[in-house]
């Protein structure tokens, strides 16, 4: 008998990003921050881990999703991660963040400016 996979783990990070593109593509970016903010601060809640829920992470994949769709606005998912791999790297917003900050109150309930580099422009 096969192995029934955790919602986690059919759920991973590149889900998390493709969903972000979807919403990027449907929604606008800002559009897009509200709809994923929303979406996973209420996945957090219904999960009983409110505390999990972090505003400025949220955000900054919706950000950097975006940018990077903008480069090239027709192409595919795969094309978008192909083209940009570090997107489904899940410790990319360490190039751009301290850790710490991320963990901080204030990016948990709010957005926080990188503090490592700014995002690109």
């Amino acid at each position: 008998m096969g192995e029934v996979l955790s919602t986690a783990e059919r759920f991973g990070h590149r889900e998390h990003v493709r969903l972000t593109w979807l919403a990027v593509r449907r929604c606008g970016t800002a559009g897009a921050v509200d709809l994923v903010s929303n979406g996973i601060q209420q996945t957090a809640r219904y999960a009983g881990a409110p505390q999990k829920y972090n505003a400025t992470v949220s955000r900054a994949w919706v950000e950097l999703t975006a940018y990077h769709m903008n480069e090239a606005p027709d192409e595919s998912f795969d094309e978008l991660v192909g083209r940009n791999p570090g997107l489904l790297n899940k410790r990319l917003l360490t190039h751009f963040y301290e850790s710490r900050t991320l963990a901080s109150d204030e990016a948990r309930v709010g957005w926080v400016e990188p503090d490592v580099r700014p995002f690109p422009v």
